[in-house]
């Protein structure tokens, strides 16, 4: 399928050939008839991708923070290959369709096929042919409402959450500053809700426009005719409400909200302008200042749009989706007209051309749609629910020529993959990336492109059954891990899966049943920190000990951003259960056993934890797991001490062994280096060899059972034992 698509570093915008993304349960997948360009918010973008880095970094300082904070806590290298991984990668446009369902996952019963839906969200209702869209971000279209008109659902849902905001009751006077798209939906919302409305917009088209529309008067805001419409409509007292619809670095905007809006009146922030709120008018008017976040409650809750979960009615009256159900509504019954605002209707095809148009100001334009090719036929993507493929007996290990290149196939490309694990494979020789599987197409296609993949699909099952793929990795979200891995071990696949293994118990012991069944052992978890450089020296600088060791290791991993998917503990697991299992391989793989019980305790709200795991030889590890510590803290630091030695490594920078003698590594390495690249290698030698994987499954099993007991030593209070694995 096509999908229009902006590489935010070069700029370069591109209609680019992608896979057609999966149909996962809780949402339908929807085929594009036409697609919205907000002139507001993706112009912004479009033009922000045509600045020097210089001119995007001071654009986006709050992204900038973010980059100063991973150099602290990662190094310079890798902070700089995760940065230029994302500028230099393609991100979609686009977040207001309408379609035709194509597909119905499981789980969704509201709508079916060929009905005719809204969709909403900047990483759902996209510039492409098709799109999968969560069940909270669609609604169905009312029956005579034309699709080119339902294509407005979502900027129209984010003019009535500004309305909302407001509190507007009939016979208020209003003042809409701004009469771009957003602007025009907003005076014809307040029109039929009984309120008299002012426009203002420099631009006179405009003007005419929303008074055509419903607006009383409009005028340019440095006329005195604006101020002149206002006084009379409220007898001098000065508007309700202000709604701020404008964009651009001026601060007039604000300044004449202050002048014309009453005693306390509203002061509603829809658009993306300059707030430098002058004090004393808004403090001796005691004006209520408020902002309107997009499309309305559940807007970037993870938990509404991409799991479903309503808010009930009694407590949250109007949702993203409810508004969106709302606007189209007042759409077929003629409460509000789009027609008035389509400018342009180009062919998706042409999508290049008409953004450029716009840039450029060829193309003078209040709305534009993208009109998509009719098709009848059905979509290429597969179900998601298929039955595993199972396979008897042993897998073969059997040794490769050492010419034969081997062929991998990545399931997942998200920041993690690309920045830590395809880096480092790329450069390898004798590996051929042959294919890369996501749920969403534009991911596959950017790794497709930067890494030289052979193929990008959404059809996992062809990659399990493709022979000639010898290893699979497995660097999807938490929850998807061990269902997974246990297919791709039934399947007779070589697999690297990165942590954590499981999250549950249950989950667990399918992969251990998926080993037996198939006896395919082949398997590799990203334990990645007993293989860094740095680590491995200072163990062998230490030496092997004779007595019960006692080992600290102090993660200061910080608070998470808020939206993080991390913090999805439904679904994804605990952040602990999450990478826990690194701390806990590497404390083992120092010790050089696996522990036998684990005790955790916690703070107030389980944010900073303390897990002690003791071993068979009285040896004890303390993982101090803590969020509450200061940013410019290393991350992670380690002690061993044992036999009159210690040894400490200072966040993979330089480490240090006490003894006889005194041994310290350079103080400042080229990178610091966790080990990606030498668990690569290791993991690639096996699968060319047949040897040995990396890492016993037994040592995997015991470190996977031992962080999840973590959450068990939490609940109970007291130590966990834990059984040996067999």
């Amino acid at each position: 399928m096509k999908q229009v698509v902006q590489n935010y570093k070069s700029g370069e915008l591109a209609v680019l050939d992608v896979p057609v993304p999966g149909c996962k349960p809780g949402g339908v997948l929807v085929r594009t008839a036409y697609s919205l360009i907000s002139t507001g918010t993706e112009l912004m973008k479009v033009s922000e991708a045509g600045m020097s880095m210089l001119g995007k970094a001071r654009s986006r300082p709050d992204q900038v923070a973010k980059v100063m904070q991973s150099v602290a806590t990662n190094g310079v290298p890798a902070t700089y290959r995760k940065v230029m991984g994302k500028l230099d990668s393609y991100t979609p446009l686009g977040y207001s369709l309408c379609g035709v369902v194509e597909q119905v996952g499981t789980g969704i019963d509201d709508v079916k096929v060929g009905d005719l839906v809204a969709c909403a969200g900047n990483e759902h209702a996209l510039h492409a042919e098709l799109n999968w869209v969560p069940q909270n971000l669609y609604a169905r279209v009312p029956d005579g409402l034309a699709p080119q008109h339902a294509a407005f659902g979502t900027v129209g849902s984010i003019a009535m959450q500004g309305v909302r905001r407001g509190e507007p009751q009939l016979g208020d006077v209003a003042l809409v500053i701004g009469l771009g798209l957003i602007g025009q939906l907003v005076v014809q919302l307040l029109a039929a809700a009984g309120v008299r409305v002012v426009g203002v917009d420099p631009d006179s088209v405009r003007c005419e426009l929303a008074e055509r529309l419903g607006a009383a008067a409009c005028g340019d805001p440095a006329s005195a005719a604006v101020e002149a419409a206002v006084a009379e409509l409220t007898g001098g007292h000065g508007v309700d409400q202000v709604y701020l619809a404008a964009g651009g670095g001026s601060n007039q905007p604000v300044e004449l909200a202050a002048r014309l809006c009453r005693d306390r009146g509203r002061v509603v922030d829809i658009g993306k302008c300059r707030l430098d709120l002058p004090w004393n008018a808004y403090y001796e008017k005691e004006l209520d200042v408020r902002f309107s976040r997009s499309y309305g409650p559940g807007r970037y809750d993870p938990e509404y749009e991409l799991e479903g979960r309503d808010y009930p009615i009694g407590y949250v009256r109007w949702t993203e989706r409810r508004n969106l159900a709302c606007f189209l509504d007042l759409l077929a019954r003629g409460s509000v007209d789009v027609e008035p605002l389509v400018s342009h209707i180009a062919d998706f095809d042409d999508a290049v051309e008409t953004y450029q148009r716009l840039k450029d100001g060829d193309l003078k334009a209040v709305a534009v749609l993208f009109r998509y090719p009719e098709h009848t036929g059905k979509a290429e993507a597969p179900a998601v629910a298929v039955p595993a493929v199972r396979r008897s007996g042993n897998a073969s290990t059997q040794a490769r020529s050492a010419k034969t290149p081997v062929r991998l196939a990545f399931v997942g490309a998200g920041n993690y993959a690309t920045s830590m694990l395809l880096p480092h494979l790329v450069q390898r020789d004798g590996v051929t990336l042959s294919t890369v599987v996501t749920t969403t197409a534009l991911s596959a296609a950017n790794a497709q492109r930067k890494f030289g993949f052979a193929e990008a699909t959404t059809d996992l099952d062809a990659v399990l059954g493709d022979k000639s793929i010898d290893a699979v990795f497995v660097v999807t979200r938490h929850s998807s891990h061990a269902e997974l891995t246990r297919r791709a071990l039934l399947a007779g696949k070589t697999v690297f899966v990165e942590k954590p293994l499981a999250l549950t118990e249950d989950e667990l012991a399918g992969v251990l049943a998926a080993v037996e069944e198939s006896g395919n052992d082949r398997l590799q978890v990203g334990f990645n920190r007993r293989f860094a450089p740095l680590l491995q020296e200072a163990r062998k600088r230490f030496g092997a000990r004779t007595g019960p060791a006692s080992l600290r290791y102090l993660v200061n991993a910080g608070r998470l951003q808020h939206g993080s998917w991390y913090l999805q503990q439904g679904t994804e697991g605990s952040r602990f259960a999450g990478e826990g299992g690194h701390f806990i391989d590497t404390a083992s793989w120092l010790l050089e056993a696996d522990p036998v019980s684990v005790y955790a305790v916690a703070t107030s709200g389980n944010e900073d934890l303390q897990v002690v795991l003791r071993y068979p030889d009285g040896s004890t590890a303390t993982i101090s797991y803590v969020t509450s510590g200061a940013p410019s803290f290393p991350k992670e630091t380690l002690d061993l001490v044992a036999d009159g030695k210690v040894l400490r490594l200072d966040d993979f920078v330089r480490a240090s062994v006490y003894s006889r003698k005194r041994w310290v590594s350079s103080r400042l390495p080229k990178a610091r280096d966790k080990g990606q690249s030498a668990e690569l290698a290791a993991f690639i030698k096996a699968v060319r060899t047949g040897g040995p994987m990396p890492v016993p499954l037994e040592s995997l099993v015991a470190t996977t059972s031992a962080t999840l007991a973590v959450q068990a030593g939490l609940v109970g209070g007291a130590p966990v034992t834990l059984a040996r694995a067999r």
